[in-house]
């Protein structure tokens, strides 16, 4: 737990895997429940990250060494935790993340062959070893996740030109994806108490149901009645 008052919880996932659409539909649960929510996101979170982010992801970026990617998403990071992460957190509010350092183990670490290692290591060294205090896993197949996330990026660059092309990693190879999913099922494995594996198969609604129910009890949350 990295704060004694407020909670942080992250949800993870291949790209795809309607991460975006469960933290929205967790957050509006939440805040029914009388909590205070931030919602925030990485790469970004910040301006200075949200600048990193647009370096990362868009898919003309060409040349970036894996190190070079993995330091980065560091510098993001650091700065999220510092300008949002922990005073939201001192404050008492529950701060919903869209990825964080086990997306850089699986991503870097395991797609781009990295290894653990060194991603544990940056964290220590620039993160304080701050951990989530739950994180969701949305388990999902490799390829079908990759199809949706490009068809979601394509329809969004169709609907809005001055929208930012985020493609860079969803045009790498069904292999990559396999290896990033293997990284985060290790993941789950190596911290059983904090990882939760989600089934993100199923409909939006039925995943949600799934996420409610895991939170329930490490949450003490009320049933949703009627």
């Amino acid at each position: 737990m990295v704060s004694p008052t407020g909670k942080f919880i992250t949800i993870e996932g291949l790209d795809g895997c309607g991460k975006s659409t469960q933290l929205a539909k967790l957050a509006d649960f939440l805040r029914a429940q009388g909590m205070d929510v931030v919602i925030t996101r990485e790469p970004g979170g910040t301006p200075i990250g949200d600048r990193i982010r647009a370096l990362l992801l868009d898919s003309a970026t060409s040349g970036l060494s894996p190190i070079t990617e993995m330091a980065l998403m560091f510098a993001a990071r650091a700065q999220h935790l510092e300008e949002l992460i922990l005073p939201a957190l001192a404050q008492s509010k529950i701060v919903l993340c869209d990825r964080f350092t086990d997306s850089t183990e699986a991503y870097q670490g395991g797609g781009r062959e990295l290894g653990s290692g060194p991603v544990l290591e940056l964290h220590r060294a620039l993160c304080g070893d701050i951990r989530p205090d739950l994180t969701l896993l949305m388990d999902t197949d490799a390829s079908l996740s990759v199809v949706r996330a490009r068809r979601r990026n394509r329809d969004r660059s169709s609907a809005n030109s001055d929208e930012p092309n985020e493609n860079r990693f969803e045009q790498e190879s069904r292999a990559f994806f396999e290896r990033v999913r293997a990284a985060y099922l290790a993941i789950a494995r190596r911290e059983p108490g904090r990882v939760i594996l989600i089934d993100a198969r199923g409909t939006p609604d039925a995943t949600h149901q799934a996420i409610v129910r895991a939170l329930e009890p490490r949450l003490k949350l009320r049933a949703k009645t009627g």
